[in-house]
């Protein structure tokens, strides 16, 4: 309380929700961001309660070290969230997510170890933890798996590479340094938008309202309220316990699961059937983010989810209330 921390990508979909937890608990906030006079990055978070005493925004950028320093100086903790974010192609996977992501993270290490903060909760992602054809069958999936590389680079899948390589570069970063890292590995974040664009998990929602057949087979383990990773990022700067890497879903389950609610929740909308085994291997959990429940994090249901999903999408404008 009262403490001085920076969060990086704060404009983002969970970076919003970061500051804004944040700032209700009493937090002074340095706001990292792209462009200071871009009103969508800058407005929402400047309308927040609290804001006007007690945040400022920083531009920085995730390959301009002094930029970052200059945000982080003076703080007392680091909430590293800043990454490009696609479930699309990409034409250049090194500059576009390879760079960013690790040099971006070691980066903010360096300064973070500089102005000799206590802690950095490092947002990683399930996307450093699958997908990984090797890991056993029958075997839940948990915080001791990590993406098969080779297999995502074979396959184009750049973002999970660009996310497990900067977690496991924070990982040598910390051990070698002594910094104090801890990470989240958030599934799918869902729930209401607070900066004024729609992101790359929302958009999803929208295709599969609208129809689309796509199982994001490669990335999907479940999902999580973004309001719940917000929490759980700030549970873990504030639990001095806590280390190691932290799996937050309110389950794993399949993408199928999910749809059959959606289409159950909302039957006006043409929501795809999906039939079969769509994710072979994957085991089922209920309770499979045990570290954070047992730091006293309550998941949010996936149907209660899926209802703030849809409504913030028609609230926002996103997806018509009559189909």
């Amino acid at each position: 309380m009262g403490e001085v921390v920076c969060v990086t990508g704060a404009s983002g979909f969970i970076g919003s929700w970061v500051v804004r937890l944040l700032l209700e608990r009493g937090y002074s906030v340095h706001a990292t961001i792209q462009d200071l006079g871009n009103w969508k990055e800058t407005k929402h978070l400047e309308a927040m309660e609290g804001a006007k005493e007690r945040l400022k925004l920083f531009k920085m950028d995730l390959m301009d070290y002094q930029s970052i320093q200059d945000a982080i100086d003076g703080c007392s903790g680091v909430f590293h969230l800043a990454m490009p974010n696609t479930i699309d192609a990409v034409e250049d996977p090194q500059k576009q997510l390879l760079d960013p992501g690790i040099k971006g993270t070691i980066n903010v290490l360096e300064a973070a170890h500089k102005a000799k903060v206590k802690r950095v909760v490092l947002t990683s992602s399930v996307s450093a933890i699958i997908p990984n054809p090797k890991w056993p069958a029958g075997k839940p999936l948990d915080e001791n798996c990590w993406t098969d590389l080779d297999y995502c680079r074979e396959n184009g899948i750049w973002y999970t590479v660009a996310k497990t390589l900067a977690e496991k570069a924070a990982w040598d970063f910390s051990k070698e340094k002594g910094l104090n890292v801890v990470a989240i590995n958030p599934g799918t974040a869902l729930g209401p938008i607070l900066p004024p664009d729609m992101n790359a998990s929302l958009a999803m929602i929208v295709k599969l309202l609208q129809g689309n057949k796509e199982e994001y087979r490669n990335f999907f383990m479940g999902c999580a309220h973004v309001k719940d990773i917000a929490k759980a990022q700030i549970l873990l700067y504030e639990t001095p316990s806590a280390s190691g890497r932290h799996l937050c879903v309110e389950s794993i389950a399949h993408w199928s699961d999910f749809a059959e609610l959606t289409a159950k929740l909302y039957p006006e909308y043409n929501v795809h059937k999906f039939t079969g085994v769509t994710q072979p291997g994957l085991v089922r959990v209920k309770n499979a983010s045990k570290k954070l429940i047992d730091l006293g994090l309550q998941f949010t249901s996936m149907e209660e989810i899926i209802k703030d999903c849809v409504s913030t999408l028609r609230e926002k404008g996103f997806l018509d209330s009559s189909p």
